[in-house]
């Protein structure tokens, strides 16, 4: 098992409520579908959320399929969030 918490070093994702010149959610969960990975923390609005610093980490992952998943956490050293399939994809994702 992991002792490691994945920090979210980049999000370009400007839409995002938690976005403030990086992500201010105190943690972020990895989810999407089978060989697409996404942020299942972004949120489309204006409104400001999150904390008043940048600090977020990935606090769980739902892509078993990734090679930075051991046991729904990521081993990555950092996970980058911004626009792919979808508005907000996990740019880290690696399928095994």
């Amino acid at each position: 098992m992991t002792e490691h918490v994945a920090e979210v070093s980049a999000c370009s994702v400007g839409s995002c409520g938690f976005n403030h010149d990086g992500c201010t959610a105190y943690g972020i969960t990895i989810g999407g579908t089978a060989d697409h990975a996404s942020c299942a923390t972004f949120i489309d609005t204006t409104a400001m959320g999150g904390l008043p610093k940048v600090l977020a980490h990935v606090g769980a992952c739902q892509r078993s399929e990734c090679i930075h998943n051991n046991h729904l956490m990521c081993e990555a050293h950092d996970v980058r969030v911004g626009p792919g399939a979808e508005a907000a994809d996990c740019l880290t994702y690696e399928h095994a």
